[in-house]
């Protein structure tokens, strides 16, 4: 058993934002290991965030992102649970991601919740006509079209998104490890893009 030194805690914490016992019992567990025990605490922080996930969420912040040239512009609602923690540096340094995400990204929903029926449909039909002109053969087109939805999801939805700045995440992953951090449910629920000359955008 490897022993645990103030050294690896404190580049733990720095790694992960957990707190000091939690970053030592995670230690533990992997015997010392480093990159396994960010992975214990990634894992514990997921289910925390996911019991946090049904906390109302009335406070929060609006944050904007105006591109170089001032020609794009980007208006983001994230909400949290109290006013303290929206106010806090690293709540902020979030609202501030997600707007720079939107700008270069471009989703069109915030989850996949809230594609509606009519995207849905038109994107299966649009793939399904696709893979039957590729010669699939008809028993597999579905699970095709199925497979092609996944990738459409990430395209258009802001959560499913690989977030810009660290794309082996998604934003959704990113928002998820904030809520493990910070301790309080945060959701999204309003962005609008904003382009010179693109009316209704």
């Amino acid at each position: 058993m490897a022993e645990i030194t103030a050294q690896m805690v404190k580049e733990l914490r720095e790694r992960s934002g957990a707190g000091i016992m939690e970053c030592k019992r995670a230690l533990s567990e992997s015997g010392g290991d480093i990159d396994e025990a960010e992975l214990v605490l990634r894992k514990r922080g997921i289910d925390v965030a996911q019991k946090k996930a049904s906390r109302t969420a009335n406070e929060g912040s609006i944050g904007s992102y105006i591109h170089a040239g001032s020609k794009l512009g980007v208006l983001v609602e994230i909400n949290c649970e109290t006013d303290f923690v929206a106010r806090t540096d690293d709540f902020q340094s979030l609202v501030h991601d997600v707007a720079m995400h939107v700008a270069a990204a471009d989703p069109r929903f915030i989850s996949k919740d809230e594609v509606t029926e009519e995207a849905v449909q038109r994107e299966k039909m649009v793939q399904r006509e696709r893979a039957l002109a590729e010669g699939k053969p008809e028993k597999i087109v579905d699970k095709i079209v199925d497979g092609r939805m996944g990738k459409f999801y990430e395209e258009v939805c802001l959560l499913e998104q690989p977030f810009v700045k660290d794309n082996s995440t998604t934003v959704g992953e990113m928002i998820t490890a904030q809520i493990a951090k910070m301790g309080e449910n945060i959701t999204v629920s309003r962005i609008a893009r904003f382009k010179v000359g693109e009316a209704g955008s």
